[in-house]
């Protein structure tokens, strides 16, 4: 009896290749090297305190947070890793204010690589989990040194999506268009292996994931949606929620691949200048093609996430994903929200609709 050898990346991604009549390998050798990337990322976390690289740089970044030292690590593991084989047009950070241009000496390529190199750094100090968050786009023909318009792209237009999560284990989680795929990283041989094929969302779920920190800002469907999950078996839904909050993205959006559940991190009325709080173009556009292919849904509340058209770099975007029927619900919410007003403390006593006068 023949035994299969064990599915790698790399094996996968040359399989895919091999679907499409004109591919040039381009694509395959880009996905390996943010596979090194995150490979060596992994090997530094790995340390913990041991690596030296724990606490503040110092310096505040693009998005007027302070960096930790971390994160101007993984920024630069990106960078180094990609820029110089060919496939890349250009690339853009959470860490960096404008694109970063491919140096003279490397060739250019067909691709875009956006990127957020360590999402929940501050995790990192407690032992926490934490990931990367990657998307690939084509630039557009042409174009040779790309600009910040030419990566003001929806997200579905991406290439290909995807994350590490830096855990008990190392994974690499991600998607060309055909399903969503897990990959372990086997330290002995230094491979990921292919451990979870065709990952999907469970259709139903009774865990949702929200920073109640933040109520007392919620829009009233928000507001709604957590009270009727908190009333339990004897509220509207007819069944107990338990709460979870991991305060990195990456990992939230792992366990709804893994076990499911809805993730909410909602525009809120704190700041009305600012519609969300999560990065549109290298944190919900990559998280929501993968839970779109996984069968699950992603959304603003308001609209699918992956239809938005970007309007700068660093855009950040209200983002609620996971179970398609809990995401719907949520969406329907504030669709009635013009129609009825939520009336109710945030917690403790029964919720009530009341039509406008």
């Amino acid at each position: 009896m023949t035994t299969l050898a064990p599915r790698t990346l790399t094996r996968f991604l040359i399989e895919e290749q091999r679907r499409h009549e004109n591919a040039t390998g381009n694509f395959t050798a880009l996905v390996n090297d943010v596979r090194l990337a995150c490979k060596r990322i992994a090997t530094l976390i790995g340390k913990g305190a041991l690596s030296g690289a724990y606490g503040d740089a110092g310096v505040v970044n693009v998005q007027r947070e302070v960096q930790k030292k971390l994160d101007v690590l993984t920024n630069d593991i990106f960078l180094r890793t990609n820029e110089w084989g060919g496939q890349l047009a250009g690339m853009v950070s959470e860490e960096m204010e404008k694109p970063y241009s491919i140096p003279a000496e490397f060739p250019t390529g067909k691709y875009l690589l956006l990127f957020d190199p360590l999402d929940g750094s501050s995790n990192v100090d407690v032992n926490v989990a934490v990931g990367s968050i990657f998307s690939v786009l084509r630039c557009p023909d042409g174009v040779t040194d790309p600009s910040e318009e030419h990566f003001l792209q929806p997200g579905t237009e991406q290439v290909c999506a995807g994350y590490a999560i830096y855990g008990p284990s190392t994974m690499l989680v991600l998607s060309t268009g055909r399903g969503v795929h897990g990959f372990t990283l086997d330290r002995e041989i230094g491979e990921f292996m292919l451990t979870h094929p065709d990952l999907r969302i469970p259709e139903t779920t009774s865990e949702f994931a929200i920073n109640a920190s933040n109520s007392r800002y919620w829009e009233s469907p928000i507001t709604r949606y957590v009270r009727e999950c908190q009333e339990g078996a004897s509220g509207p839904r007819g069944r107990d929620f338990n709460m979870r909050w991991v305060a990195a993205v990456v990992a939230e959006a792992h366990r709804i691949l893994m076990r499911g559940g809805v993730y909410m991190y909602p525009r809120d009325r704190r700041d009305l200048t600012k519609p969300g709080r999560l990065r549109l173009l290298y944190e919900a556009n990559p998280l929501g093609f993968l839970i779109e292919q996984a069968g699950g849904r992603a959304s603003t509340g308001r609209e699918p996430v992956l239809t938005v058209k970007p309007e700068s770099l660093h855009q950040r975007i209200g983002f609620i994903f996971g179970a398609r029927a809990e995401v719907e619900r949520i969406e329907r919410y504030h669709r009635e929200c013009n129609d009825f007003e939520f009336k109710a403390p945030l917690f403790g006593t029964r919720s009530v609709l009341r039509s406008p006068a």
